[in-house]
């Protein structure tokens, strides 16, 4: 089981944003982090989870602990009725952040995916490290 933290950052929303993942499998942990100058927190919580699977073995199972409730909520409840009703919210908005979505959701199908919540700035180490790690990477 390959276990993935994610979380990203933004200094002003929007404005500088940086993101970044840990990534354990088989005793061996992988941090990758990247960065982007005009984004949202949202954009760089959903991109950190993106670019994790990107690296790991298609059809992996994996758990992947995100303290962003947008991203849990998004991916696991939120999607089914997005993607029946066009891409668009309860509301008839446009789904913000629509292509970021459709990545992960094609990606989330190609992986055995236990989507998991923790508490931000908590007791959860690895949570707080990637955190940090995407603070930095929003510093850049």
């Amino acid at each position: 089981m390959i276990k993935i933290y994610t979380d990203g950052s933004c200094i002003g929303n929007p404005g500088k944003g940086g993101w970044a993942a840990i990534i354990l499998n088989e005793g061996k942990k992988t941090e990758i982090t990247g960065n982007k100058k005009d984004t949202t927190n949202n954009q760089m919580e959903l991109l950190a989870p993106i670019e994790a699977l990107k690296k790991i073995p298609k059809g992996s199972k994996v758990q992947i602990f995100t303290d962003s409730k947008y991203v849990k909520s998004g991916i696991t409840e939120w999607i089914h009725n997005w993607k029946k009703n066009g891409w668009k919210t309860a509301n008839r908005k446009e789904v913000s952040n629509k292509e970021l979505w459709t990545e992960l959701d094609l990606l989330n199908n190609e992986f055995e995916i236990s989507w998991n919540w923790v508490k931000a700035h908590s007791t959860d180490e690895l949570n707080n490290k990637v955190d940090l790690l995407a603070k930095d990477a929003a510093n850049l």
